[in-house]
C-alpha cells in the first residue's frame, strides 16, 4: 500500500485543525469493517512527547504531526501487522487494544468498545530497536478477540 505524503504545517494550530476536521467529525472504518472513533482530547497524547522519557508529554512533535493522514491509512491497511497491546498498569497484554505496525516502524493503537467498534487511542513512529521488538514479540492479535 502506498502511504501519504508527509503534511507540512506552519504550528500546532494548524495540525489539530487538520486532526479535527480529517478524524473527530465522523469515524473512520477500519480494513475489517471496525468503526474508529477519534475525541479531540487524544490530539496531545498523539502528537506530543515527552521529551525526557518521564511520561509527560511537553514538546510538540514535528514527525509525528507530519504523520497525521498516516493514521486513516493505517488503520485501512489490510497488510498492516496487527499485536495485542500492552497494559503498563496491569503489566499484562490487553486483546482489546490493537497494534498495527506498518512501514517498518510506524504504529496506530486502538481501543475496543465493542464488537465492531472501537475508540483511537495514539500513533507515532517506534523510536528504538528495542520497543520495535517488544511491539514484534507481542502476541499476536486475532480477529476473534475483539469481541472480548
Amino acid at each position: 500500500m502506498t502511504y501519504p505524503p508527509l503534511v507540512h504545517y506552519s504550528d500546532e494550530k494548524d495540525y489539530r485543525a487538520h486532526y479535527e476536521r480529517v478524524y473527530c467529525m465522523c469515524p473512520i472504518c477500519t480494513f475489517d469493517g471496525i468503526r474508529v472513533r477519534f475525541r479531540k482530547e487524544k490530539f496531545g497524547h498523539c502528537f506530543f512527547k515527552s521529551m525526557h522519557r518521564n511520561g509527560i508529554k511537553d514538546s510538540f512533535s514535528t514527525s509525528r504531526a507530519e504523520r497525521i493522514d498516516w493514521i486513516k491509512a493505517t488503520l485501512q491497511d489490510s497488510n498492516a501487522e496487527l499485536f495485542e497491546g500492552w497494559d503498563k498498569e496491569r503489566k499484562r497484554y490487553d486483546a482489546t487494544r490493537r497494534v498495527a505496525l506498518v512501514m517498518g516502524n510506524y504504529v496506530v493503537i486502538i481501543r475496543f468498545t465493542g464488537s465492531s467498534s472501537a475508540e483511537f487511542v495514539t500513533a507515532y513512529l517506534v523510536d528504538t530497536d528495542e520497543n520495535l521488538k517488544k511491539i514484534k514479540s507481542s502476541p499476536r492479535f486475532s480477529h476473534k478477540q475483539k469481541n472480548r
